[in-house]
């Protein structure tokens, strides 16, 4: 689309009953070649039909939790069992929520299906989330429940140590509320999906809507599990070495073993694999290729949402129709990004930021 297509179009988007002459007065362009600007759009796809209807923009769709996240940084090594000086930052979070705004800062559309409470929590995780650009327009919103919060405290490497999570509220998005968003997932890009809602509930997405390609955080060990028996139904999946063991059953204690878990996911069904390995980097594979990318050495402020970025930039790179090795540079070094600021979501998250790592790594 040239620039003044997208000044049309962005005319037309806040005024739908706009004349031809009214856009030439506003461009200071004639009328005949406002006419061909907007014959052009429509044969791109952007405007259907007479009234100048817009198509929608294209969008992913992100089911799961927000939250409230309290981080605990030491001042110097962590002594468990007692009062350690240091500090404490209270950010948003919550896996889908985090993906989310990753996925916004990488100038994504993103729509978030999650819920939280009309408490003071609630209303700063509504309230912050639309500021980064996040349609919360189908999240679901409850009185008498409180929103989600995670308390983690982080050692002296800025690794979590130990984490509470308390996110009951999570449960309320059950199959028959997920059935009145059946237009908004049909219509998605792809859908994420992260392992803090329900079995029931990721297992009817998965078996309601088989056009859509689903990406899946499985967030823990044990929530992992909720996807075992119906892995095979993911188009991609991000685990690390405990989960990546728990769902294909392979210890991996050396390159072959992360190999072998990734042929036995593929074989599953599962068309994209990435296995997270930490400080020995990420191992890929899809069915044309299966490879090994280095972790870069960075120092580590908060590994919070490491793997949330990591899955915004297999997304990004999936709309982008990157080979699987490029998807897991771009991904790993949108991770990096994460790893190298206080806050859950990096605020110098952008393309243009993972690019420049991208080629520190090379």
């Amino acid at each position: 689309m040239t620039d003044r297509e997208k000044e049309i179009l962005d005319m037309i988007s806040k005024n739908p009953m706009i004349s031809q002459q009214e856009i030439a007065d506003n461009l200071g362009i004639t009328r005949s070649s406002v006419a061909v600007h907007i014959t052009n759009l429509g044969k791109k796809g952007h405007i259907k039909g007479k009234g100048y209807i817009l198509k929608d923009r294209d969008y992913v769709t992100v089911i799961g939790g927000a939250n409230i996240d309290i981080i605990g940084f030491p001042m110097e090594i962590l002594n468990l069992g007692d009062s350690n000086p240091g500090k404490v930052k209270i950010s948003l979070g919550g896996v889908g929520r985090n993906i989310s705004e990753n996925l916004s800062k990488m100038d994504i559309e993103t729509k978030l299906i999650t819920a939280m409470g009309t408490d003071l929590y609630g209303k700063k995780i509504l309230d912050e989330c639309e500021l980064s650009g996040i349609n919360m327009e189908n999240s679901l919103i409850l009185k008498n429940k409180p929103s989600s919060t995670y308390l983690s405290v982080l050692d002296e490497r800025g690794d979590m140590k130990v984490a509470i999570a308390h996110m009951e509220i999570i449960d309320e998005i059950d199959i028959e509320f997920i059935r009145k968003k059946s237009l908004v997932i049909k219509n998605s890009s792809c859908v994420v999906v992260d392992t803090n809602i329900k079995k029931e509930v990721i297992e009817y997405l998965i078996t309601n809507f088989k056009d859509v390609d689903f990406f899946v955080d499985t967030v823990s060990m044990a929530k992992s599990r909720k996807i075992k028996e119906f892995i095979g139904a993911f188009h991609t999946i991000k685990p690390n070495r405990i989960e990546a063991e728990e769902l294909s059953g392979i210890k991996i204690n050396c390159n072959e073993d992360a190999k072998k878990a990734i042929r036995c996911f593929l074989d599953l069904g599962v068309q994209r694999v990435f296995i997270s390995l930490g400080k020995d980097g990420v191992y890929y594979g899809d069915s044309k290729d299966i490879g090994h990318i280095p972790a870069k050495e960075v120092k580590m402020i908060n590994a919070t949402g490491a793997g949330d970025a990591f899955i915004a930039g297999l997304v990004y790179s999936y709309l982008n129709n990157f080979d699987a090795k490029k998807s897991a540079s771009f991904s790993m070094a949108a991770s990096v990004i994460a790893l190298s600021h206080e806050e859950t979501i990096n605020p110098n998250m952008s393309v243009k930021k993972i690019q420049e790592i991208i080629k520190e790594m090379e």
